[in-house]
């Protein structure tokens, strides 16, 4: 195993250099997540000094030209495992490298409206082609892997701003917006492809593949079936209102045709699913800042009903339960998710995230879990003096509702999981990482997590999954 990351890291840092004329991939839930202007400052930044990049950015306002490259080693040694099913994770020694490059680009039209177009390629491997957990280890994987390779489209939208007061705000721009600063209060509007989690569930400890965590439901709120393709990306429209220290913001997205798949029913009429978040800037402690984020959806899709497909596989209709075994038809999941993060000290800072759906109906766009608590604290490298480097830990704990685990027990299949059978525990996952700043762009982070009742089996497991990290920012 040694040898191996070994073999990694030195292929990794000599790949690195290559692909500074080339940046090319990412998936959604994989990308940088930026706070709101106007959110307490990220605790893992350094203060007042955005991270280093291998080349500077271009000067001008109006042009946004940027690229980065992720690319996560993991492994995982023999598990102890009483049996296995078609989508388990492989009990036996494995490794794998995901890799995602992103070309980010940006226009500023006048002083309220910008149109900003991403190009991404996501390639490379996941452990046990990313089945076998819902707290999947690497959220930058290719979950379908018969998707292309080539480079594609990730987002392309057009977003405009309705200035709502004459006072301005300091804003930092990125591949999200470009404007330097913006009215305090004021109306956005975005519409075109993008990925509901840039604007929802954002949270400034947890949610960056790049430089935090990888895990997928420490970085996400794992019971959020957002609207995705496999990707995780969507095509719709979004109205942020923001008003000094709270906000409050809409999403209308499409939703995939089957679960993770990469088409979407372009019929929005039929399927579709709407998306509600309420963010209030202001701590829990006295005299430090904070966010308290209220999250809600609901989504209308061809879901098929866990108790509907159990009934089948108990009159012998089937020989094991098919939660795909239906004919068209439109149901309906929704769910609610709290986020908080709290300051403590300038370089200091801690996240918590609760989350929770009907889980009747099958989980479909993101993960299969109806229900997480998540918990974390994330730190800046200044408290040590390495200004650019961070480290975080964090622990969570996903559910799954009953008719959803009578269907696994039965044999079940969903998207991810599917032991052949069950008994019964919750996932429990611990997080830790290091991100160590090398030289200019260039990040090493090794990481670990440990994984307690894998698909919420208690007949499989613990498993302890290393990691190394190997991040370029140009």
């Amino acid at each position: 195993m040694r040898r191996d990351l070994q073999k990694v890291v030195l292929t990794l840092l000599l790949s690195g250099s290559g692909l500074a004329l080339a940046p090319e991939d990412l998936r959604a839930q994989d990308e940088p997540k930026n706070p709101p202007p106007t959110s307490p400052p990220a605790p893992t930044e350094a203060p007042d000094d955005p991270p280093p990049t291998m080349f500077p950015h271009l000067e001008t306002e109006r042009v946004w030209l940027s690229g980065q490259s992720n690319f996560i080693f993991q492994t995982h040694a023999p598990f102890p495992a009483a049996y296995s099913g078609k989508n388990s994770l492989d009990p036996n020694y494995e490794k794998a490298t995901s890799r995602v490059l992103t070309l980010y680009t940006g226009i500023q039209l006048n002083d309220s409206a910008e149109f900003l177009l991403d190009i991404e390629e996501a390639g490379g491997a996941a452990l046990s082609t990313g089945l076998g957990l819902a707290g999947n280890t690497d959220l930058d994987i290719v979950r379908n892997p018969s998707l292309s390779k080539a480079p594609y489209l990730a987002r392309a939208m057009f977003h405009k701003v309705f200035a709502l007061s004459k006072d301005k705000v300091e804003n930092d721009r990125s591949f999200l917006s470009l404007f330097k600063e913006l009215p305090r209060r004021r109306l956005e509007i975005r519409f075109g492809k993008f990925s509901l989690v840039d604007f929802f569930d954002q949270n400034s400890v947890g949610s960056d593949t790049h430089f935090q965590f990888t895990n997928w439901t420490v970085d996400n709120n794992g019971a959020y079936d957002y609207a995705a393709d496999t990707r995780g990306y969507t095509v719709g429209v979004t109205a942020d209102y923001e008003d000094g220290n709270w906000g409050f913001r809409f999403a209308e997205g499409l939703m995939p045709k089957v679960a993770n798949g990469i088409d979407l029913v372009w019929k929005p009429w039929q399927a579709h699913a709407e998306n509600f978040e309420y963010e209030l800037r202001h701590g829990l402690i006295r005299n430090k800042p904070g966010v308290i984020r209220l999250l809600a959806f609901t989504n209308y899709a061809n879901m098929g009903v866990y108790r509907e497909a159990i009934a089948q596989f108990e009159h012998g209709l089937v020989p094991r339960p098919d939660i795909t075994n239906h004919p068209w038809h439109i149901t309906r999941k929704y769910g609610f998710g709290i986020n908080l993060e709290q300051n403590f000290a300038r370089n200091l800072a801690a996240f918590a995230r609760f989350g929770w759906d009907n889980g009747k109906t099958e989980s479909f766009a993101y993960t299969e879990v109806d229900q997480t608590f998540a918990g974390g604290l994330g730190a800046n490298g200044a408290l040590w003096h390495r200004r650019y480097d961070r480290a975080g830990v964090a622990v969570v704990t996903n559910g799954i509702c009953k008719d959803h685990q009578v269907y696994l027990a039965d044999g079940g299949l969903g998207f991810l999981l599917g032991d052949g059978a069950l008994r019964y525990g919750r996932e429990k996952i611990v997080e830790a990482y290091y991100t160590a700043h090398v030289w200019r762009g260039i990040y090493i982070a090794p990481g670990l997590q440990h994984i307690n009742n894998p698909g919420y089996n208690q007949d499989r497991g613990p498993v302890l999954v290393p990691s190394l990290r190997l991040h370029v920012e140009f």
